[in-house]
């Protein structure tokens, strides 16, 4: 047992966080677990874990509403979570409260989560938590980023986290022994709470997928930290000397999983319940198709006008604007279901609006026009494609000349039937994922930025695949060259 001294009261957190729904990892965590529960009482075992468990891209999570997730950290034997932003933000709260009183056989904890309606913690949730373990009393925090201007939106406030684990710490400090941050909020903050805030023993983190093969030791804090999607498990072990009343010695590693040959067989079970529940699930009809519709991550295409159209109509502006490569695939005619939309469209991407220069408008249609964003990789911000591609656009007209210089390409713009104004401020419906800075610079400018929650960009195609004259409109092409700077058809 790592040579940890045998007077001492001892305890094994074992962690995961970020799986964002790889279930072919959990059947592997979950025998990893059970072999350390074989190796140590189970009363010496605490299992954590840190958020972004859910991930609405996976069909086994979008097809069962996250039942599949939670009944297998059940049989995996989680004995607590924090939400992550994937959890808060593409569930709503009522989904997510529902999903986990039913099914959660572990308490969600939610230290810096406030509902607006009640001022108090969400009643699903706990501000915080004692476990007895080992003869010992274990605090656990649990903080989550605070998207607020998205969080506000479903109905909470997501406060200041290290503003909550304070006024935790105040409460927990002294009725516990050792005192433990579940901390969604990415490694430089977790660095910065362990040097700005006394009391903590470990932070457990996640968000930005780090990975500490070791636990980082800052202030007396020890911080850990697992990857993403399964691919570690994080395994902790520490001795508690109860006549000093501290931590006296502490080890930590992370364990891969990912060439783990051992399985639990009643999770893998599972898994096979839910793949075929969630199949069934979203075998759900959402429109018929009476032509293909073609998709081009590197030019125009029918399918990405469409999105696009769809977004503009969806947040009533004069311009909509979303990159070719939040499609993943065209679509047959014929039959299509929740599922393939799924396929095609899997991130969780929000609908937005605002205004935006005509400059900065130009800026982004010039680089939309360059391989290095075309061929442009995105991580994070809930993109789930390969690259930007190219951008696709409703209520433009652009001109562009293929063979000039970067940033001399676009000949001319029209915004209906007027040319682009440089100084004149636009609506423009767009996605999320560019307020951020994420893709083109430019579209970050933008101005009084309304997010549209909770529907999903593929819930706008949806709608727009059961209309008929918008997918007519959708092959008409935006972009001309510069011999035929008039409107065209596109195949």
């Amino acid at each position: 047992m790592n040579g940890l001294s045998e007077h001492l009261q001892r305890l094994v957190i074992l962690h995961t966080n970020d799986l964002h729904s790889h279930f072919e990892q959990m059947p592997k965590i979950s025998a990893y677990f059970d072999r350390v529960r074989r190796l140590w009482s189970a009363d010496q075992v605490l299992t954590l874990d840190i958020g972004d468990h859910m991930d609405r891209m996976r069909p086994e999570t979008e097809g069962t509403n996250a039942i599949a997730n939670l009944e297998i950290m059940n049989a995996t034997g989680y004995e607590a979570m924090v939400i992550g932003n994937n959890e808060g933000l593409t569930f709503t709260p009522d989904l997510l409260s529902a999903v986990v009183q039913r099914h959660a056989a572990f308490p969600v904890i939610g230290s810096n989560i406030i509902d607006m309606a009640t001022g108090q913690t969400p009643e699903w949730m706990q501000a915080s938590l004692i476990l007895a373990k080992s003869g010992l009393q274990i605090g656990l925090i649990g903080v989550t980023a605070a998207y607020q201007t998205y969080y506000e939106l479903l109905g909470w406030q997501v406060t200041d986290p290290l503003e909550a684990v304070e006024a935790q710490i105040r409460l927990l400090r002294p009725q516990v022994d050792i005192l433990i941050v579940m901390s969604h909020l990415g490694l430089r903050t977790d660095q910065r709470m362990a040097e700005e805030l006394q009391g903590i023993d470990v932070i457990l983190g996640g968000h930005t997928h780090h990975v500490l093969e070791e636990p980082l030791l800052l202030s007396g804090t020890y911080i850990c930290a697992a990857g993403k999607f399964g691919q570690y498990a994080g395994h902790l072990e520490l001795a508690y000397d109860a006549e000093e009343r501290r931590i006296v010695e502490l080890t930590g590693r992370v364990v891969p999983m990912t060439d783990a040959s051992e399985e639990d067989s009643s999770v893998t079970a599972l898994l096979e319940y839910y793949r075929i529940a969630s199949a069934a699930a979203l075998d759900e009809e959402v429109a018929q198709l009476r032509q293909p519709l073609r998709l081009d991550w590197y030019g125009e295409s029918p399918l990405g006008n469409l999105l696009a159209a769809g977004i503009r109509r969806w947040t009533s502006a004069e311009i909509g604007l979303v990159n070719s490569g939040q499609l993943l695939q065209g679509l047959k005619e014929g039959r299509l279901t929740r599922g393939r939309l799924l396929e095609i469209c899997p991130g969780p991407i929000n609908p937005c609006r605002f205004l935006l220069s005509g400059a900065d408008l130009l800026q982004a249609l010039e680089e939309s026009q360059l391989d290095e964003f075309m061929e442009k990789p995105i991580r994070g911000l809930g993109f789930r494609g390969e690259v930007l591609g190219v951008l696709n656009v409703d209520g433009l007209t652009v001109c562009v000349d293929s063979s000039r210089a970067p940033y001399e390409r676009v000949l001319a713009v029209h915004v209906g039937d007027e040319p682009l104004d440089l100084n004149r401020d636009y609506i423009v419906g767009t996605i999320d994922m560019f307020t951020f800075g994420s893709g083109y610079l430019s579209l970050s400018r933008g101005k009084e930025v309304a997010y549209m929650l909770p529907e999903f960009i593929r819930d706008v195609l949806a709608v727009e695949l059961r209309n008929e004259d918008a997918i007519a409109s959708s092959h008409f092409a935006r972009f001309t060259d510069r011999k035929a700077c008039t409107v065209s058809e596109i195949d």
